[in-house]
């Protein structure tokens, strides 16, 4: 029963350490990763930084910069949660082996004073030739037999433990070493984000001082969205008026294939509010794309999100913005979400965009530098329709026929 017991609790300690290892590796894979993001902000505010006059963008990339420092401290902040369990584990465990190994010394030292006494042949013989009969005789010899094989394992017993002990107390040191370097890192980050919150302080009051400049760009910018979303729709009502032609054509052949057989003419396929969805192969499109929301991979494989759907405000400046402004590297491949077909490629406002038909869904790819699919082309998930241009913000959207949706409930978490 104790042997099962110690079994168990080794196994249990066992899963700790593997679970403590891979929740560890995943810490350290998601710093990483938002070490390279912040690198990637960090290019755009240098080149914003050499302009004198502040610009939206320059603010965009400072909040997305916050955000990801934050996001680096609460890691951090897991991380050392962690190393403080495990360093806490293991003080347990040093003061348990050394408990121990201080009865095993114990028990050894007492096994020795025993052997001394009893350490002659004669002693030893005597002892077996004062039983009462043979078979008592043959069960103190065996007792002399096992008492020396014990002591050589007693003593390997104190050997494994102390190693063992000396190992936990190394990994002890090195889990403070590297919770004294997480401390470093953490207050290094903390000051690093309260200089970036105050440059975007500084940065805002900027702006708003600048107000009749910001309106004129905004105005702009919504000028560059209207563009957008006039040609987006006009390629959603291209794809409506293929689909319908299909629709009623398939409706006159099936008449008039009854007519001729003398049947009644099957129900029409012409409906405006899912006649994207008119085909089986479309219908199907249309299912898989919905079964992925929340799952579809982003459109570049690394990029930071510089600009949310939804209401911006800036001093008393708002805009509504539709879509997400995705920062990455310059020439990075820009990647289709699903599978699908190229229903545009078109130059909106001097930036080149990709139109991607997914059954009653399109994601649209603005800011391309170069294209590489086709229109009518079909394409696979994940694959490259082109590359980000030289100030590497693409622009993606989302729309359900011509209702735009936000990217956040569709794409993978960030």
């Amino acid at each position: 029963m104790k042997y099962i017991k110690s079994i168990f609790i080794l196994f249990l300690l066992f899963s700790g350490i593997q679970l403590f290892a891979q929740s560890r590796s995943e810490l350290e894979k998601k710093k990483a990763q938002l070490n390279k993001d912040i690198e990637m902000i960090n290019i755009t505010l240098d080149k914003t930084s050499s302009d004198k006059r502040v610009t939206l963008k320059q603010l965009n990339a400072l909040k997305a910069q916050i955000r990801l420092r934050v996001s680096k401290i609460n890691t951090i902040n897991s991380e050392i949660r962690l190393l403080d369990g495990q360093i806490n584990e293991n003080k347990t465990e040093v003061r348990s082996l050394q408990s121990q190994l201080n009865q095993l010394k114990s028990d050894y030292a007492a096994m020795v004073r025993f052997a001394q006494k009893n350490q002659g042949s004669y002693s030893k013989l005597m002892y077996v030739f004062a039983a009462k009969d043979f078979n008592q005789a043959y069960k103190r010899m065996k007792y002399l037999q096992q008492f020396g094989e014990y002591r050589q394992k007693q003593a390997k017993y104190i050997d494994n433990t102390q190693s063992n002990l000396k190992g936990k107390i190394t990994q002890l040191n090195r889990n403070k070493t590297e919770k004294d370097h997480l401390l470093v890192d953490q207050e290094k980050e903390k000051s690093t984000l309260g200089s970036a919150q105050k440059k975007q302080v500084k940065v805002v009051s900027s702006l708003i001082s600048q107000e009749r400049k910001l309106k004129q760009d905004l105005a702009q910018k919504q000028r560059d969205a209207q563009k957008l979303d006039r040609a987006i729709r006009q390629a959603i009502q291209r794809e409506i008026e293929i689909a319908r032609k299909k629709a009623e054509d398939a409706d006159r052949a099936a008449a008039a294939k009854a007519k001729a057989e003398g049947k009644e003419a099957p129900a029409s396929k012409v409906n405006n509010k899912s006649i994207l969805n008119s085909t089986p192969e479309a219908a199907k499109l249309s299912a898989d794309f919905v079964s992925n929301r929340g799952k579809l991979p982003w459109p570049v494989a690394n990029g930071v999100v510089t600009e949310y759907a939804g209401i911006q405000k800036v001093g008393n400046v708002t805009r509504d913005v539709t879509g997400w402004t995705i920062k990455t590297n310059a020439g990075a491949a820009v990647r289709s979400v699903f599978e699908g077909v190229v229903t545009r490629v078109i130059d909106i406002a001097g930036a080149t965009v990709v139109i991607v038909k997914h059954g009653e869904f399109f994601t649209v790819y603005k800011n391309l530098g170069s294209v590489s699919v086709s229109k009518d082309q079909k394409i696979s998930t994940k694959q490259a329709i082109g590359t980000a241009d030289n100030q590497a913000e693409i622009e993606f959207h989302i729309f359900k026929s011509s209702v735009e949706q936000d990217p956040k409930y569709w794409l993978s978490p960030e």
